[in-house]
């Protein structure tokens, strides 16, 4: 049975096989236990792991998931890139998002006709003044300029940087034929990949999106409520008030969640 995560000695010995079926995580700070967590997809997770076996020749890399982490997907290419060892990827679903960076990695990358890779641009929760905004603007900027040289490199001349720049503003998905055009991919299979478990990572992408816009649309509609409420109410015995004032605000946070 795969794991989500798992990196072991394959069965020739100076072979490892490395799963990414779930999210790329980073470590995590446990406010329960106060304790540093390692995650099991983390850059120093899979750094660590890797140390255990110095003198592998050949690492299989099996992908399924819809990415996660941008620095640490990043690290975890990196390291790769260094690795001596032979690396052969294979897309076992979907390698989305930073995911299908970690793909570039591999030396081959191995695609089954059904399979598809998802690219789009970094993107990040922000909160801030005016200068930190625009300042967390670069930053994405220079991520992605750093970003795009995964895919670069890997395509060796199959794609242009304007087009790479396009498919990534349009957050693209791509087939495994077109993988294989842009230089992403290697070989394509005609045998088609076992979906089951990329399927069941799309549902639970597509449950945590539903639950989102529930979540606003419920905001929503309390915000539209106050917006219809005066701000104040006189008692019965005072003479009739001035028109209420409208309120901006709830009126804002209204039209931000409709």
């Amino acid at each position: 049975m795969k794991r989500t995560w798992e990196l072991k000695q394959a069965a020739t010995p100076d072979t490892l096989e490395m799963y990414i079926y779930g999210d790329v995580k980073s470590d995590y700070f446990d406010w329960w236990t106060w304790d540093m967590v390692e995650s099991e997809t983390s850059a120093n997770h899979f750094r660590n792991e890797l140390a255990k076996y110095p003198d592998v020749k050949e690492i299989k890399i099996f992908i399924n998931s819809y990415g996660g982490s941008v620095f640490e997907g990043t690290a975890i290419y990196s390291q790769l890139r260094r690795h001596p060892a032979q690396k052969t990827v294979y897309i076992d679903g979907f390698a989305c998002s930073v995911a299908s960076v970690i793909a570039m990695a591999g030396d081959r990358v191995i695609m089954p006709k059904n399979t598809m890779m998802m690219i789009h641009n970094a993107w990040n929760i922000v909160a801030g003044n005016a200068t930190q905004l625009r300042k967390a603007a670069d930053d994405l900027d220079t991520i992605m300029a750093g970003n795009r040289q995964s895919y670069l490199q890997k395509s060796n001349g199959k794609i242009t940087e304007e087009k790479l720049i396009e498919l990534l503003d349009a957050e693209t998905w791509l087939t495994a034929e077109q993988c294989i055009e842009y230089g992403f991919a290697d070989e394509l299979l005609e045998k088609d990949a076992d979906l089951t478990e990329a399927k069941q990572l799309l549902q639970k992408m597509n449950k945590t999106l539903e639950q989102q816009l529930s979540y606003n649309r419920a905001i929503a509609v309390q915000f539209r409520e106050l917006a219809k409420e005066p701000i104040q109410k006189t008692p019965p015995s005072e003479p009739p008030p001035e028109p209420p004032k409208e309120n901006k605000t709830i009126k804002f946070m209204a039209a931000l969640f409709r």
